[in-house]
This record gives C-alpha cells, sequence and structure tokens, in this order.
C-alpha cells in the first residue's frame, strides 16, 4: 500500500466538512441524535448507569463535559462511558449487521465529550457522527467472515472508530489522527464472552468502554504521543493476528479456520473499508430498533405477535412454538441459559423468553425485562413449548434478508405460520418520524412533561446554530 490503512482513514475524517455532506445525509444524523437520545433517557434509571456514574461522582475530578439528563459535569473521558452506556443500557440503540453487527451510536458520547471540551458546533458534532457510522459501518464489512464469527466482539471494531470521532472534535492533524488510531487500536480488543451464555452488565458495557478508550487515546495524540501506524496491516498487527492476511507482503492470505458457525474461508475486504470514501455515505444503510432486543430477535417477535394478534389468539391455547431462523441468530439466542434468563441482559438476548413474552403479552417493550417480568409465571408456561430450527437456506440469505418462520400450534390442532424477512427499522422499513416520536416518549415519559419532550425534539431537529455544551444543557431533566 502506497499509505498506511489508518491514514487513507485519517486524511478523509480530518479533511471532512459540514459542507461536503448532503441534505440527507445531515437529517438521518438526526433522527440517530433523536433515537439515541431517547434511548439514554431510557438508560436513566438502570443499575448499570448509576453504578458508573456513582463511581465517577465519587473520584470527582475536573468538570468538562455533561452527563445526559443527569446534568452534572465530570472529566471528558469517563462522560464518554457513562453517556455511551446509556444509550447503550436497554439495548434499544441502532443496529448495523453485515458480516459483523455494531451499534454504531454507542459511539456519539465520543463526539459529545470531546466537544465540549472545546465547544464544539452541533454541525462539527454532525460531522463527527457521520465519521461514526462511516468507518463503524465499514469495519463490519472488512472481515471476511466477521470478527463475531471468530469469537470476538464487535468493540474490538469500535477501538478504531472512537479515537476517529474524538479526534475529529479535537481538531487532530493527520499525523495525530493516525497516532490516535495507532494508540486506541493497540488495546481494545474484546473476546465474545459478552455476549454468549448467561449475560452480565458487562454485555453493554463492553462497547462504551472502547469508546472511552478512544477519547482518551484522541486526548494522548493531541499532546503528542505516538502510536502503531501500521495497526491495521502491520506485523502482528489486527489482519495479521486475526489471520487471512500477509503482513509482510501486505497482500491477502486467506485460511481455511473453525469459526463458531463451522469452517470458512478467513480474509479481509481492505476496499470495503477505505474505497469511495465521500461517494456516500453508510449512515443512510444503518437501521433503527423497533424492541429493545437483540437485533435478530426482532423478525421473529414480529412475526409471532402477528399471529397472536391476527388470530385473536391467548396464550393458554398455545401447544407449541416452532421458530426457523439463520444460524447466527440461533447460536446467539437459543443456548440453554437463554430459557432461564436471571438477568434483564440475558433476557433481552433470549429468544425465547422474548417469543414468550410476546405471545403472552403480545408486545414486547422495556417493561417486558423487569423483576417482574422475569418472574411472570405465564412466560414460563410458554417458554418451555418454543423450540429453534437453524436453517441453512436461512444463512445463505444473511445479511441481505433477516428471515424468519414462526409456526404457532394450538392444543385444538390449529396451526398459523408468518414468515416476514426483514424487521421494522430496516432501511427498507425504516422508523417514521411518527414512530421515532413515540418511541422517545414512552423511553422519556418518566423524565420530561409533554411539553419538554416536544422541545428536545425540536431542538435537535433544528441543532445547527446550537454548540455542544447549549445542546447537552438543554437535555437537563
Amino acid at each position: 500500500m502506497e499509505k498506511s490503512i489508518s491514514r487513507q482513514i485519517s486524511e478523509f475524517a480530518v479533511n471532512l466538512k459540514f459542507e461536503n455532506l448532503p441534505d440527507n445525509v445531515v437529517h438521518e444524523v438526526k433522527r440517530y441524535l433523536y433515537d439515541s437520545i431517547g434511548c439514554a433517557y431510557g438508560g436513566y434509571h438502570t443499575k448499570d448507569v448509576n453504578i458508573i456514574r456513582d463511581i465517577y461522582k465519587d473520584m470527582a475530578g475536573k468538570e468538562e463535559a455533561t452527563i445526559i439528563g443527569f446534568g452534572e459535569k465530570i472529566p471528558a473521558v469517563n462522560a464518554a462511558l457513562v453517556n455511551s452506556l446509556m444509550i447503550r443500557a436497554l439495548d434499544f440503540n441502532d443496529i448495523y449487521w453485515k458480516e459483523d453487527p455494531s451499534h454504531p451510536s454507542d459511539i456519539m458520547p465520543a463526539a459529545f465529550s470531546a466537544g465540549e471540551i472545546v465547544n464544539a458546533s452541533m454541525k462539527d458534532i454532525i460531522v463527527a457522527i457521520v465519521l461514526a457510522y462511516e468507518f463503524e459501518q465499514r469495519l463490519c464489512l472488512f472481515a471476511k467472515p466477521g470478527i463475531r464469527e471468530r469469537k470476538w466482539h464487535h468493540a474490538t471494531l469500535t477501538q478504531f472508530v472512537s479515537p476517529i470521532v474524538a479526534g475529529k472534535l479535537l481538531g487532530l492533524t493527520v499525523d495525530e489522527m493516525v497516532n490516535a488510531i495507532g494508540i486506541s487500536g493497540c488495546h481494545n480488543h474484546t473476546i465474545g464472552c459478552p455476549t454468549a451464555g448467561k449475560l452480565t452488565m458487562m454485555k453493554n458495557t463492553v462497547d462504551p468502554m472502547a469508546v472511552q478508550s478512544g477519547v482518551f487515546a484522541a486526548l494522548m495524540a493531541k499532546k503528542g504521543y505516538s502510536g502503531t501506524e501500521k495497526v491495521f496491516e502491520g506485523k502482528e498487527g489486527f489482519m495479521d493476528c486475526f489471520l487471512g492476511w500477509d503482513a509482510k507482503n501486505e497482500k491477502l492470505s486467506p485460511v481455511d479456520m473453525q469459526g463458531r458457525d463451522g469452517v470458512s474461508k478467513w480474509s479481509w475486504d481492505v476496499d470495503a473499508l477505505v474505497k469511495d470514501l465521500g461517494q456516500n455515505y453508510k449512515i443512510l444503510e444503518c437501521g433503527m430498533k423497533a424492541f429493545p432486543t437483540e437485533a435478530l430477535s426482532h423478525t421473529h417477535l414480529t412475526c409471532a405477535i402477528k399471529v397472536m394478534v391476527n388470530n385473536n389468539l391467548d396464550y393458554s391455547q398455545v401447544e407449541e412454538v416452532r421458530v426457523t431462523t439463520l444460524a447466527q441468530a440461533y447460536d446467539i439466542l437459543f443456548d440453554p441459559h437463554k430459557y432461564r434468563p436471571e438477568s434483564r441482559e440475558t433476557a433481552d438476548h433470549s429468544l425465547p423468553y422474548c417469543l414468550a413474552v410476546a405471545i403472552v403479552d403480545k408486545k414486547v417493550t422495556t417493561e417486558s425485562f423487569s423483576d417482574e417480568k422475569l418472574n411472570d409465571k405465564r412466560v414460563f408456561e410458554v417458554i418451555d413449548k418454543i423450540k429453534g430450527e437453524p436453517s441453512i437456506e436461512f444463512e445463505k440469505m444473511f445479511p441481505a434478508k433477516q428471515p424468519s418462520k414462526v409456526v404457532i400450534k394450538t392444543k385444538d390442532g390449529r396451526e398459523f405460520s408468518e414468515y416476514l424477512e426483514f424487521p421494522k427499522g430496516d432501511p427498507r422499513e425504516p422508523m417514521t418520524i411518527e414512530d421515532l416520536e413515540n418511541k422517545f416518549n414512552a423511553l422519556s415519559h418518566e423524565l420530561l412533561t409533554a411539553e419538554r419532550q416536544k422541545e428536545i425534539k425540536e431542538m435537535i431537529f433544528n441543532c445547527e446554530d446550537l454548540t455542544i455544551n447549549q445542546f447537552m444543557q438543554k437535555l437537563v431533566v
């Protein structure tokens, strides 16, 4: 390569300006801001958010960046973690899933925190958010197959993106941005266990931790700290360590390896990461969530709710539920721990649990994962009737489609089925502004009056003339 991968990324990031962005891209950023701030309000009362917030309040420190909703200011690096966890806590924020999954909105707080240090304009924040989506989503296309297939977590991707976002607001030069990527990319590789088996609070925390580290890396680079330039393609770099790459000659060297879903040829798509930057923008391909659950469960939940509602069924009539899904979803959502979830984190990644709730309540909301619901006897009357069936045919259709077939058999011998290929919130069936408003209001109703909800919506969609400090203050409850 004439230029390292991180240098190609850095040159684009440093030179991107608000004026370069098409109107539809700017509008889409505002839609994701609205969705993400709503998710943050939803995370306001969660135990994990308040544990981290309490730790940082006790530590105190320089008042640099605002915690969403709460209003207090703490060091920017710390605020990045709290705010990212708030957005992530309910697993209700955005989703992009190709070779790898990701939630690019997790990275927005890198822009908020770094931006508050310099009191950046919201136009600059919008540019940084575009970069967050651009490179997080491109990284989801980079590894073939994805790093998730290699048993690593997608926070491993975020480690490369968060320093770009923070660095953009801090005004890093190209050389400094290269250093920031190299600093963060050396030490935030995350193993897959946070989303495997019995889940804990770490399920929602590993990505925010990578966001926090990216802000710190950008601050280090700004002060002159150096980092590995060839962190992607160099000797013992990301691609070399994850196999399928000849680091000595810097060329592809595919290798057959056993992964989570079987034997496949591990390789890389460098063009997917750095080719045609600025020709189009990946944020337009991202999706939103209509349910606060793991992304691959959404088509299944919609199918089950349709069967129950359209046929006027009650959960007590159900004899058996058969769910045909792709192998990746089966691996994540149907392992034995998922039939007796003991925490919200395991429950929202348990397809049997989520389907049982959908069949009992004919809806799935944030309340579906309360302590009360986790002890609802009706849910556990249904859950053992649910059987998963992985489909090779469905797997071949992914990620272009997320097929699901749900068949519900009743005790009197009738069968009802639904088939769906992509969920609500997918770019092919996007959330409308009414959908987003209903979601935001449901997540924030305990904190905000109807008047304040309307005020914040209008502020977000007309934020260009604000500074980030003004923006964050207007979010205080």
